[in-house]
């Protein structure tokens, strides 16, 4: 398979300037899902936090390599990916080096095309290249959507959900204009939905409307286990298989694969 743009497989940035809205939880979760159903997912940690990567148990504090070299030019992203303890699901790590890497590529000829032009050089057969945007649209977020086919917006079901969203629609138009013609908005998927609440209800109808069809019909709960599975290095389907938070995630596969025309 000689042509790059098969290679890569579909690569969707997940995105969303406000912090702690379940962008890492659904990056590992969802990947871990869809690789159990038989795709081979790459997920690549571009937030200097580092969440992904010790979500899926790596120890960022021992991480030699990562997302940081690429970015530099140092390595290729083959010679930083990791495996996980999931089959089918490797990952790209990040370190807290990343946050420097603003200010290191300023000067740089395309300095917003360094990821993708990293992926493009992928030499392995992945079907899905998940990447984990920071929570802000700085360069590594520019550089994100430029490399992506696709955008998937967390949005959490509580007060001040959709603030900030215009900015971030912007910065897309902004990409699909100057940058990067082909991206489009996938859907926007509501997290930490508790369905106690009459907010969370609310919140839900609101980017219903927003988004209409490209807002998921599947929700993610809130949940204990959910949160509690990082701490443990391991996506929800390994961690608590029967747990809501679980049952959700394979849901959302379900409806992802569908979306995009593979098998249900």
């Amino acid at each position: 398979m000689s042509d790059p743009t098969t290679r890569r497989g579909t690569v969707i940035a997940f995105a969303n300037q406000k912090g702690g809205v379940g962008k890492s939880t659904t990056a590992i979760n969802l990947g871990a899902a869809l690789a159990g159903m038989g795709e081979r997912v790459l997920i690549i940690d571009a937030d200097p936090q580092s969440n992904t990567t010790s979500g899926l148990g790596i120890d960022r504090r021992l991480v030699e390599h990562s997302i940081y070299d690429v970015f530099l030019g140092d390595k290729t992203l083959n010679e930083v990916i990791e495996p996980t303890s999931v089959r089918d699901l490797l990952v790209v790590p990040s370190s807290i080096d990343l946050a420097a890497i603003e200010i290191e590529l300023v000067a740089r000829f395309s300095r917003e095309r360094q990821l993708a032009m990293a992926i493009e050089k992928l030499d392995d057969d992945f079907d899905l290249v998940f990447i984990d945007c920071p929570p802000s649209l700085g360069l590594i977020t520019v550089n994100a959507l430029t490399a992506a086919d696709e955008v998937i917006i967390p949005i959490q079901a509580e007060y001040y959900a959709l603030e900030g969203l215009s900015q971030l629609l912007r910065s897309i138009n902004a990409i699909q204009t100057n940058l990067n013609p082909r991206l489009k908005i996938e859907g926007a998927v509501i997290t930490m939905y508790d369905r106690r609440t009459t907010l969370a209800a609310d919140v839900s109808q609101q980017v219903r409307e927003h988004f209409g069809d490209r807002a998921y019909g599947t929700v993610i709960p809130r949940t204990v286990r959910l949160a509690e599975a990082p701490s443990f290095g391991e996506p929800i389907e390994s961690f608590d298989p029967s747990s809501r938070g679980a049952v959700a995630y394979r849901a959302l596969a379900h409806e992802f694969r569908r979306r995009h025309g593979r098998s249900a």
